[in-house]
This record gives structure tokens, C-alpha cells and sequence, in this order.
């Protein structure tokens, strides 16, 4: 890979972020299929392929929000004003993905290694997408938890709904992130 290659690759990476304010345009159906091929490339031990996708079309929006009021209250949340706000979520960006995580049970690939791959599956997407000129939201909170949410995906109870991706275009340039101190992170190991 050349040296113009790697910069590219790196600059895509510390420039992903999340951006709460999408407007349209939204990815084409072949730039979508890019990155669900880029996100099924993940790490996946024994190619369980434990990711899936699920994209709300644009004409179900208002029903995805009444479920997602359904599912809030469903959680245990009664107050009357958080329930109406969900409702509205939807139209956040001109598109949402659902990315949801079916674990199996598997003797060499224990389920946190799967919630790991599905984690790496969503990132790929999210780089590609922002690699194609996008700008998304990868969002989840105590509706993802919502028993009759995952009944409504067709998952079952240890299945986890990884969140829901929000995707567009930028309304406005966000400033960059702040510079990284690696070596607050990364040590070596000693005996």
C-alpha cells in the first residue's frame, strides 16, 4: 500500500465522528451495499457472521417511531413527553440502519467475542460510509434493551440490538477532535 494510501486509510479513521444534524443526501443503494460489504469484513472468529442489518425506508419512518415510543415505554418509561420525543428519532436523517447482533451459542466463539466482531462490523460500515462522503450517529440507549423492540426485529431475548445508525449528510463542518495522547493508553507490558 502506498505511503498516499495509508494516509488516506488514517485520515478517514481520525476524522469519524458522530454528527447529530443529517440532511439528505443519503447513500445510494449501491454506495449502502459498499459498506455492508465493508462492515461484513470484520474480524469474526469461525465466520459466524453474527451482524445483521436493517435498513427503515424512508415510508416507514413514522411507524419505526411508534415503535420506538412502544419499545421506550416498554422499558418502564411513563413520562408522556420522552414517549412523543421518541416518536420523532426517525427523522433525525434522511436514513437509519438498524445493526443488531445474533449470538449462537458456539464451543471455540463465546457470545462477548461475537458482540466484539458485531462492534468492529459497525465501525467498518461507519468508515466506509464516511470514506463515500457521509456522516452518521451511532446511537443505542434503554430502548435497544426493549423486549418487545427485539420481538419486533425477530430476534430473540440474548440477542442485542447494537444500535440504531443514523446516516447523511453533514449540515455543517464540526471542528476536529481533540489531539490523542497515546501514551495515556497504550503501555507495555512488564513481568
Amino acid at each position: 500500500m502506498s505511503d498516499l494510501a495509508v494516509e488516506t486509510v488514517h485520515q478517514n479513521i481520525h476524522h469519524r465522528q458522530s454528527i447529530g444534524h443529517l440532511i439528505a443526501p443519503a447513500p445510494t443503494k449501491a454506495q449502502l451495499e459498499l459498506a455492508f460489504l465493508a462492515a461484513l469484513t470484520a474480524p469474526d472468529h469461525h465466520r459466524l457472521k453474527p451482524t445483521r442489518f436493517v435498513v427503515i425506508p424512508e415510508a416507514e419512518r413514522e411507524a419505526f417511531g411508534e415503535l420506538l415510543s412502544q419499545a421506550l415505554a416498554d422499558t418502564g418509561q411513563q413520562e408522556e413527553a420522552q414517549l412523543e420525543r421518541v416518536k420523532h428519532h426517525p427523522f433525525r436523517a434522511p436514513l437509519l440502519v438498524l445493526a443488531l447482533t445474533k449470538l449462537q451459542d458456539h464451543p471455540k466463539v463465546p457470545h462477548f467475542e461475537q458482540i466484539l466482531s458485531s462492534g468492529a462490523a459497525v465501525q467498518n460500515f461507519l468508515l466506509s460510509l464516511q470514506a463515500q462522503g457521509f456522516s452518521t450517529m451511532w446511537r443505542s440507549g434503554a430502548v435497544v434493551e426493549s423486549s418487545l423492540f427485539k420481538q419486533a426485529l425477530g430476534l430473540t431475548e440474548s440477542d442485542l440490538i447494537s444500535g440504531i445508525i443514523y446516516i447523511g449528510t453533514a449540515v455543517k463542518a464540526i471542528p476536529p477532535r481533540q489531539e490523542i495522547n497515546v501514551s495515556e493508553f497504550v503501555s507495555d507490558w512488564k513481568k
